[in-house]
């Protein structure tokens, strides 16, 4: 299996290239509002730390939300390029799919900052969707884990909240995935609400 899978997400910058049993995972942290310039030179090294070129991929991932709405916009447009050039599929993962990945086991909230005290959220089992992606307040995500389910981020968002290492969650989700890229065209964003512009409107 040979593909390349990016996060632009969120805060952090996460880049995984994958040649057969080569992994190599690349992580920056806190490239908020910096993806768009370091994406393309953090592909370029995984691909050639991997000994991969594009061409040789068998397809191409990218986190398509929910997050950034900027961010989510930036991992698509590249990975859609990448497919368009090379004649290869696209995967689409949620942001909740490098959470869930990291740990296969037991009831999991997956937990996403949505800013303002509020979170997306994804209730897992195992690695199964147990209750859909929705956008909710503290509190509502506080009940869910009260009910039993562990809950895990990116980063530490409140008391109890376990971080989690999302790039190697991402590589996890790409690998176990993989069956079901599909043509680039049908990639897209995953909104669980509005931007911060339309909510203003």
């Amino acid at each position: 299996m040979k593909f390349l899978a990016i996060d632009t997400s969120g805060k952090a910058l996460n880049v995984v290239a994958v040649n057969g049993e080569k992994e190599i995972v690349s992580r920056r942290d806190d490239c908020a509002m910096r993806h768009s310039v370091l994406l393309m030179e953090t592909i370029d090294a995984a691909l050639k730390e991997a000994g991969l070129t594009p061409a040789a991929c068998d397809f191409f991932a990218c986190v398509a939300g929910p997050g950034s709405f900027t961010g989510i916009r930036i991992g698509i447009a590249t990975v859609k390029g990448l497919c368009l050039a090379c004649g290869k599929p696209a995967l689409s993962l949620t942001s909740f799919d490098t959470l869930a990945y990291t740990d296969r086991s037991g009831k999991k909230l997956c937990l996403v900052d949505a800013g303002h005290g509020n979170v997306y959220a994804c209730a897992y089992d195992g690695v199964t969707v147990s209750r859909p992606p929705a956008f909710l307040a503290r509190g509502e995500a506080e009940a869910l884990i009260a009910e039993g389910f562990a809950p895990v981020a990116h980063a530490v968002l409140f008391g109890g909240v376990k971080a989690a290492d999302a790039a190697r969650g991402l590589l996890a989700a790409a690998r176990s995935k993989a069956g079901e890229a599909c043509a680039a065209h049908r990639l897209e964003a995953v909104y669980l609400r509005k931007s911060s512009a339309e909510e203003a409107r």
